[in-house]
């Protein structure tokens, strides 16, 4: 009985690991549009500081890239590890 119960919700798996990286990618899509919509705005408001946004957001930018890929890693490793 119990083994049943195992296997079966073992074979969910997958399922579960898609739908848990494909909200991680839309999680990081999200931030990375606000993101950039924060810079564009902040950059109209005060146009001299734009290098400094711009280096802000690329460091940003990068950290939620590298976390999402982190969590497709995750994902990746609960169906073929």
């Amino acid at each position: 009985m119990l083994l049943s119960i195992i296997l079966e919700a073992v074979s969910y798996v997958p399922a579960i690991a898609a739908v848990a990286a494909a909200l991680a990618v839309f999680g990081g899509g999200m931030g990375i549009g606000k993101i950039g919509q924060s810079a564009m705005e902040a950059m109209a408001r005060q146009p001299e500081a734009a290098s400094r946004i711009q280096s802000g957001m690329i460091i940003a930018g990068a950290l939620i890239e590298g976390a999402t890929l982190f969590a497709i890693v995750v994902c990746m490793l609960a169906v073929f590890g």
